[in-house]
């Protein structure tokens, strides 16, 4: 089990308990075995960057919200379209040409208006990265194309936080859990950049929210230091066959660039 310490090191600055109302609110994941008000407590007074917010990243903010995160780092540039909406959960019809972030940031705000939320409209690039996720204890990496997630990786491997990398593709999809120092890296699975990697592909908003939920578990596991994650795997899944599977990982590669 990973030990981390950049949330424990916040809690010394501005340290939250948890209310009545919290353990009222929180009382069905309270009862789940292994999983506490110590647990609950990391949760409230943890941040976690999600970018982007569409069909992967806008169910991860929604159920780490859900969970009782403390704070949300929200990074995505761009204006809300109607092809957006088979899978942009946290927007609606009617928002159409305003900015997605925002509009994930209002649903966010109405769903729990206990959770901070932070917005960058923007998508991460090589200049606002350390900006972006200098306060972030995890980072939920859900970015369609591999310079972006390069970018999450190596500010992950940096700034030592957890990273949760989803992807999908048409009925497919995959989560690779990433704690540095302890698995390789984004760059160590992915020594040269994948080629014909395409920005439009296809999608189906509930196979891009299965990798959402799978996502928010793993990291939630990490940064609570609860139940066993899949260190060192790839949680993959076929949604055509309904075929689930972790394909374990080569190890660190002591020439990566990234993480080495």
């Amino acid at each position: 089990m990973c030990h981390l310490t950049v949330a424990t090191h916040r809690w010394r600055l501005v340290f939250k308990m948890l209310t009545e109302v919290d353990k009222l609110r929180y009382s069905w994941q309270l009862d789940v075995p292994g999983f506490g008000e110590r647990e609950q407590l990391t949760l409230k007074n943890s941040t976690a960057l999600v970018t982007r917010v569409g069909g992967i990243g806008g169910p991860v903010a929604q159920s780490l919200a859900a969970a009782g995160i403390g704070k949300l780092i929200l990074a995505h540039a761009g204006k809300l379209r109607e092809d957006d909406l088979n899978r942009q959960i946290l927007m609606s019809r009617d928002q159409i040409g305003e900015s997605r972030v925002k509009c994930a940031a209002g649903t966010l705000k109405r769903f729990n208006s206990d959770t901070q939320i932070e917005v960058f409209d923007e998508n991460v690039n090589n200049v606002n990265i350390d900006r972006i996720s200098s306060e972030a204890d995890i980072i939920f990496g859900c970015a369609p194309l591999f310079e972006e997630r390069f970018l999450l990786n190596e500010a992950a491997v940096k700034g030592n936080k957890p990273l949760i990398d989803c992807a999908m593709y048409s009925m497919e999809g995959q989560v690779i859990p990433i704690v540095p120092g302890t698995t390789p890296c984004l760059k160590c699975i992915y020594p040269d950049d994948p080629e014909h990697w395409q920005r439009k592909f296809p999608v189906f908003g509930a196979v891009s929210s299965l990798v959402a939920q799978i996502g928010v578990i793993e990291g939630i596991k990490i940064l609570c230091q609860f139940d066993d994650p899949s260190l060192g795997e790839m949680i993959r899944f076929d949604a055509s066959l309904m075929n689930v599977k972790k394909i374990r990982l080569l190890p660190r590669r002591e020439n990566c660039p990234a993480c080495n």
